[in-house]
């Protein structure tokens, strides 16, 4: 009786896995590659290469964005939104886009990255927009807002909502906090229940407090390991500077299939290289999935208009892939260990980088780096998870410490499991968020990109940009955080 019952459960399971790869093989294999990248050329397209046009501007408002009267700042959502983005994506991703693309998938990571910029900032905008307040006067937002307001479909910001919930509020945090233990597990023979407990309470720290304590957490961590890792890199490019020009040439060779395999190694294909590259560089920025726009709503922006999230948001794009995903390549490339015959895959491509270039200490390093980015990971997903939450309830708080509690646990269960099956769901449940999202932001494109040039309009005639809304017929019976402007004494006689 237990062998069937055993028998049935395996193939049951084998099964699963089975659909599951087949949704994921769809979604990210084919569709949303393709749909991603068109939309990010499309945005840049219409917003007239804003990305580019406009980068020392954007650093302007990031840099304004710290000072904020009430609420959260642009400077704390921005470190929140890096903090779910930059995580072990950063060094294994770009590990594994070297393996299976060659160099030339680093280029094709930064070309999407230059397409995502535009992306990104359409998705903060539009989230901006159509922000509200809730019971505690604490701006929610994100793309299950805009499609419920803009478009009218309650059920579409719904089922976006529970993929999201699904994906970075349950299991891609039982992920972090699995792969911080496995990682000191290795190392120095921790105790992985021990581990999982100290990550916990480290967790409920922070997501018992909310929104607010999540924000100043991430804007206290993340510069601290971001500074860290680009020193490392730095360092290692400083010992090895001669042969940097080399190493660009390298990857811009490989990425047009002009450069041929040496004797003994390696030929990579332009069509490798681009699906390694772009597929990478997605995962890494979440450009156009709808996630980081949960947290760019919450910001209290300065200027204050609706665009300034989105400049600010834009720079994210950059500083997750052109800046950190580059330097682990740079320190990966400029090492050599990918022409050794015993070279490592993975995360471990890169520890053995580390290790040949400056030796056995590193192993610390890297450990501590994978504790970092893992645990401001985990309270930022959260938060992107919590406005979800938020939502489904009619923005009360009903129903939060519960699932406050379940994240919590997922959190124990990530440290101690061992995770293939519930990875590849949030895979697919993040597939289904990222398409909902893109036919959302092509349906409100217009309304972007006019709330984007009024912006830079009013930039250009020398103003501080303020966001009127009775400028926009499309927001006339919108009952949000933007509320008409009030006549001036002098407008009312």
């Amino acid at each position: 009786m237990n062998a069937t019952l055993n028998n049935w459960i395996a193939s049951l399971n084998e099964t699963l896995m089975s659909i599951i790869g087949d949704i994921n093989g769809l979604l990210w294999g084919h569709l949303l590659v393709y749909l991603l990248v068109i939309v990010g050329i499309y945005f840049t397209i219409r917003l007239g290469f804003i990305q580019i046009r406009q980068f020392r501007h954007a650093i302007g408002v990031l840099n304004k964005g710290k000072d904020s009267d009430a609420g959260i700042s642009s400077y704390q959502v921005f470190c929140t939104s890096m903090a779910a983005r930059v995580g072990t994506g950063n060094m294994a991703g770009v590990a594994v886009a070297l393996t299976a693309g060659g160099p030339g998938a680093i280029f094709w990571m930064w070309a999407m990255a230059l397409f995502g910029m535009a992306t990104a900032f359409v998705e903060s905008t539009l989230a901006q927009v159509y922000k509200v307040k809730d019971v505690d006067g604490q701006y929610r937002g994100g793309p299950a807002y805009y499609m419920e307001q803009g478009l009218g479909q309650r059920w579409m910001g719904t089922l976006f909502s529970i993929c999201l919930i699904i994906a970075f509020g349950l299991v891609f945090n039982a992920v972090q906090a699995n792969t911080i233990t496995a990682a000191l597990n290795h190392s120095f023979d921790f105790d992985r229940n021990l581990m999982g407990i100290a990550i916990v309470l480290f967790s409920a720290f922070f997501i018992m407090g909310g929104l607010k304590s999540v924000a100043k957490a991430s804007s206290r961590i993340v510069p601290i390991m971001a500074v860290g890792y680009l020193a490392i890199a730095l360092l290692i490019v400083a010992m090895n500077y001669s042969e940097l020009p080399d190493v660009i040439m390298l990857i811009v060779n490989s990425a047009f299939g002009w450069q041929e395999a040496a004797a003994g190694g390696v030929a990579y294909t332009i069509a490798q290289a681009m699906q390694s590259g772009i597929a990478r560089g997605l995962f890494s920025n979440e450009a156009g999935m709808g996630s980081a726009a949960n947290v760019a709503a919450s910001a209290t922006p300065n200027p204050n208009h609706p665009a300034s999230q989105g400049f600010v948001q834009m720079l994210g794009v950059f500083a997750d892939t052109i800046i950190i995903c580059t330097a682990s390549a740079a320190m990966i490339m400029l090492s050599g260990v990918m022409d050794q015959p015993d070279a490592a895959s993975g995360i471990g491509l890169l520890q053995q980088a580390l290790t040949n270039e400056l030796g056995d200490w590193t192993t610390y390093f890297m450990a501590a780096a994978i504790v970092l980015f893992c645990l401001s990971s985990i309270i930022a997903n959260y938060s992107y998870a919590e406005t979800n939450i938020m939502f489904l309830n009619g923005n009360s708080k009903k129903g939060l410490l519960a699932f406050r509690l379940i994240v919590l646990a997922m959190v124990m269960f990530g440290s101690v499991a061992s995770l293939p099956v519930v990875w590849n769901m949030a895979d697919a449940s993040m597939g289904l968020m990222a398409l909902i999202n893109i036919i959302a932001l092509v349906l409100l494109s217009n309304l972007a990109i006019k709330v984007i040039k009024d912006y830079e309009a009013q930039v250009n005639k020398g103003l501080v940009p303020t966001f009127d809304r009775t400028k926009f017929p499309e927001l006339s019976k919108l009952d949000g955080a933007w509320h008409p402007q009030p006549e001036t004494a002098e407008e009312s006689k």
